[in-house]
């Protein structure tokens, strides 16, 4: 239950920080203004809540796995929001950081 409450968390802080990232951008890039980027702003920083809830105590573990899903979840919001392709070489990438997630949190330690 813990890894599945882990991943659960990666994804909400997935939508969290790129929805954010997002808002902002489309306040700025595409001049929809003051209110989307208030609303990124706000998305940005529950990204770093959430980030918080994770049952891992290393920042360091955390934050380096979660780039791996970022980068995946990317290209997954480029997708859906906003019609991007990815090449071959996107998605191999992305599963590439995928596995490195999935190296990182869930490997057994000793």
């Amino acid at each position: 239950m813990t890894v599945v409450r882990s991943l659960v968390l990666f994804a909400l802080a997935a939508v969290a920080e790129i929805g954010g990232a997002w808002l902002v951008w489309q306040g700025v890039r595409e001049h929809r203004g003051a209110w989307w980027i208030g609303a990124g702003v706000i998305a940005l920083g529950l990204y770093g809540f959430v980030a918080t809830l994770q049952p891992d105590a290393d920042f360091g573990r955390i934050l380096a796995a979660y780039g791996g899903v970022f980068v995946a979840g990317s290209l997954a919001w480029g997708m859906v929001m906003d019609g991007f392709r990815p090449d071959r070489w996107d998605l191999i990438g992305a599963a590439v950081c995928l596995v490195g997630v999935l190296v990182i949190m869930y490997a057994p330690r000793t």
